[in-house]
């Protein structure tokens, strides 16, 4: 491979070391401030304007918001040389899981509990934010070439 193919391994390689998980922590944060915003807009409108059951309304704000956060997250973030079409597959996978556990703790804090739809969300959120970066980092928009690099 050549010296620029090398700084780019180096660049977009995920390890889990502060001085790259920092930076790299914080695009993800950038990226998903917009997707969140568009996720509890969604959400936000359709329990109050259109009276949909807020565990319902946050599942499908989820899913629409993963798509521009998927797009953000290639581009801006990760800055992947993967193939759309296996990063695109890891990352819904990834936000499917993600999924889940969104709509797990929204039924155990509304449902359960008896919390607030936006103070459950708000917890949900923070949790999926762990899991979707940590799977998204080592997993959907790792590049094969960057598998077993050190980083020196």
């Amino acid at each position: 491979m050549g010296e620029r193919a090398g700084k780019t391994n180096e660049e977009n390689l995920i390890l889990l070391k502060p001085e790259r998980i920092v930076p790299l922590f914080s695009k993800f944060l950038l990226a998903g401030a917009l997707a969140t915003l568009l996720q509890y807009s969604l959400l936000i409108s359709m329990v109050q304007l259109l009276n949909t059951d807020p565990v319902l309304a946050s599942v499908l704000a989820y899913s629409l918001s993963a798509v521009v956060n998927y797009h953000l997250n290639y581009r801006y973030t990760f800055r992947s040389r993967q193939a759309h079409r296996t990063a695109f597959s890891r990352f819904m996978i990834v936000a499917g899981i993600g999924l889940c556990l969104n709509a797990a703790v929204m039924h155990l804090g509304i449902r359960v509990l008896g919390w607030h739809y936006l103070l459950t969300q708000v917890l949900s959120t923070g949790l999926v934010l762990l899991w979707n970066f940590t799977a998204n980092a080592l997993w959907s928009f790792r590049h094969p070439a960057d598998r077993g690099h050190d980083g020196a």
